[in-house]
């Protein structure tokens, strides 16, 4: 797959298949558009085409909505849409100026011009242009104009599958890993680097890696304990390895210890290796228990116990 990091950067295919959207956390809704958009690629001979955009565009419209969280960064989006087999992906900066397009100049600037769309195939609410305003009945109409079809893909179709990013985002925040994963298709996960931390999980018996997520923007699931797996990248390496080594991660402020922070900690089951500045990836399986205050730190360790106890049954056919 090739990414363009703007719109300028794309220069026209031959027989161009193309999807729009955030499609933030590839989810199955999102993976039923791609798979048509490769399916009428396939059967014209043409190149599949994904515009997205970078920031949020609802980041930009409505900036002081700080509690609006994307499932994916733009790199893990990426990578998803790669695994998928997409042709090329445009990663266009979503500005207000962009916001401000109007439909018509929106269609002949962008999808003409700068894509050369020949097949559009759109979920059945898709809108576009300043404030909303273009329809599927204008992007018909725009098509017989400029000579390409439109395909969108039917409200029974999306309802079928009664999936939204909205609905993963609220199950994260409830804590409700599995429920996300079903509807994402995959384990939610979390990617960053390994940093120092105060090694108190060390002392316990239980030492932790600190995951440092540098984008603000990545939601982050509801406080608690939650069995999970974990993949490292060797430094170098263009991706992960494919171990999934199991463990259980720790989201919270630590109040046993009167933590001032938040902290995202995963304890490795049967590893003893230094992964201090590696990036990790931490996918959630299953929660196992919210976060909670301990008298001493003696409690915390024989609840660590357990909890080890539980996530190994839970990750036993994982």
């Amino acid at each position: 797959m090739r990414i363009y990091n703007d719109i300028s950067e794309f220069g026209p295919v031959k027989n161009a298949v193309v999807t729009i959207g955030t499609f933030d956390g590839v989810h199955i809704g999102h993976q039923k558009i791609i798979s048509r958009l490769q399916e009428v690629a396939r059967q014209t001979g043409g190149e599949s085409v994904i515009l997205t955009f970078f920031p949020h565009p609802r980041m930009i419209i409505d900036p002081q909505n700080a509690d609006l969280k994307m499932l994916t960064t733009i790199a893990e989006k990426s990578e998803l849409l790669e695994q998928a087999g997409i042709d090329h992906l445009i990663v266009t900066p979503f500005t207000r100026d962009f916001s401000n397009m109007l439909p018509g100049e929106y269609v002949k600037n962008i999808l003409i011009d700068k894509i050369g769309v020949k097949h559009l195939v759109i979920g059945y609410d898709h809108r576009f242009g300043k404030d909303r305003k273009g329809s599927i009945t204008d992007l018909l109409e725009y098509g017989k104009t400029y000579g390409f079809d439109v395909e969108q893909i039917p409200e029974q179709d999306i309802h079928d599958i009664a999936v939204s990013s909205t609905k993963i985002r609220n199950a994260l925040l409830n804590a409700d890993v599995k429920t996300a994963a079903e509807f994402l298709g995959y384990p939610y996960h979390l990617t960053g680097k390994v940093i120092k931390g105060d090694q108190i999980g060390r002392k316990l018996g239980f030492p932790t890696a600190n995951l440092h997520v540098p984008e603000t923007y990545k939601l982050i699931p509801a406080d608690g304990i939650y069995a999970v797996t974990v993949k490292i990248k060797a430094p170098g390496a263009a991706g992960f390895d494919n171990e999934d080594i199991k463990g259980m991660g720790y989201i919270g402020h630590r109040p046993t210890i009167n933590g001032m922070t938040r902290n995202i900690e995963v304890n490795l089951f049967e590893f003893n290796r230094d992964i201090y500045g590696h990036d990790i990836r931490i996918y959630f399986h299953q929660f196992i228990r919210s976060d909670m205050r301990f008298n001493n730190l003696d409690e915390l360790r024989e609840q660590l116990k357990r909890d080890m106890d539980v996530s190994l049954k839970l990750l036993a056919h994982v």
